[in-house]
């Protein structure tokens, strides 16, 4: 898309966002349902998804742009996992995607095997076992891409299309309420296929480049809020940005936001680019992650007890963040993937890697 056709897109994505104020997640209404009908009927559902496959077209800078425009609006939809991590996962194995209207997402944690299956269903059709925890949107997403362990003997993983509506799952949700339960899957069969280790690595490193670039909308969002309530909040007479203590504060936030930003950034043009993303998305996992401490408690720090009523906007953001953080690996995990990667090649190539990642 143009710059121009983006900005449609997104001004579309508010003009949906805008009849669908963010709530409070509860068992009985765990997802905006109401939402995610508006955007698929815009078609807003399969962007960046190719058209041949069942997707709206356009690039993966659009579906960027629309899963950063939901994250910011606390949309409890799974869009971040059906446009950055699953719908793609899905096209280059080879494998069909489901109907974009379908909600569609992914499982990474737990212990799942896959045998392939000798049926008469021919190829590519895979019977898993075990169970698969922590499943963003359990109980919500019709279908779930899971990738599982490969047979005995064989290198790599298995990435399988799962019917999640016969399956059973547990209900468990993260700080913000968004469903991450675990899906059984006692002898289900699914369409798969077999994929290299590296290719396993690129989706888990895809999921964690998602669960960045919407903590580093939040985070912007968070940044704009307390800005604009540091100015119209009045103490002794004046308003709080005009205390030097606020301000500092505000810098800080700032400071953090924008150091987000560059590398989420530069991490989603290093996958734009077809390149290996497994160093730029780790760096930008960890980069989002620290941020996440600062910027969320000055946040509430500025807003004071406002802020942390069920009533005040923030929270909405805020809980999402610190959920988000430690989903699709948190920056301890991220942190070691980026030590190895840039050690790999020695001591004397320890500053080019650094300069590669990003």
């Amino acid at each position: 898309m143009t710059t121009a056709e983006q900005d449609l897109v997104v001004g579309t994505v508010r003009d949906i966002l805008a009849a669908h104020e963010p709530f409070s997640l509860t068992p009985e209404r765990p997802w905006d349902p109401g939402l995610w009908a508006d955007l698929a009927d815009a078609g807003l559902t399969g962007v960046g998804l190719p058209e041949e496959a069942g997707g709206s077209g356009g690039e993966l800078a659009d579906a960027v742009a629309v899963v950063r425009t939901l994250a910011a609006g606390a949309a409890a939809v799974p869009v971040a996992e059906q446009l950055l991590v699953a719908g793609p996962a899905l096209l280059a194995a080879a494998l069909d995607l489901p109907a974009p209207e379908q909600p569609l997402t992914l499982a990474t944690e737990g212990a799942v095997h896959a045998e392939p299956v000798d049926d008469g269903d021919g190829p590519g059709r895979w019977t898993l076992t075990g169970t698969a925890t922590d499943v963003p949107w359990s109980g919500v997403a019709r279908h779930v891409a899971v990738l599982a362990a490969a047979p005995a003997g064989i290198e790599g993983a298995v990435l399988a299309l799962v019917d999640a509506e016969e399956r059973p799952s547990t209900d468990a949700r993260n700080l913000a309420g968004e469903p991450r339960g675990s899906l059984v899957l006692a002898g289900a069969s699914a369409p798969g296929a077999l994929l290299r280790p590296a290719q396993a690595a690129t989706i888990r490193a895809r999921f964690a480049l998602a669960r960045a670039v919407q903590l580093a909308a939040a985070l912007e969002q968070v940044l704009a809020w307390t800005v604009q309530y540091a100015g119209e909040r009045h103490q002794f007479g004046r308003p709080l940005a005009r205390f030097q203590a606020v301000q500092m504060e505000l810098a800080e936030m700032a400071g953090e936001v924008t150091a987000v930003s560059a590398l989420v950034d530069a991490a989603v043009r290093v996958l734009d680019r077809g390149d290996d993303v497994i160093l730029a998305a780790a760096a930008a996992k960890v980069r989002a992650g620290a941020a996440v401490e600062v910027v969320a408690r000055l946040a509430h720090q500025v807003h004071g007890a406002i802020g942390f009523t069920q009533e005040h906007r923030l929270h909405h953001l805020t809980r999402r963040c610190w959920s988000w953080r430690d989903e699709a690996g948190s920056e301890l995990t991220w942190s070691k993937v980026l030590g190895v990667g840039l050690l790999a090649g020695g001591p004397d190539d320890l500053w080019p890697a650094l300069t590669r990642v990003v």
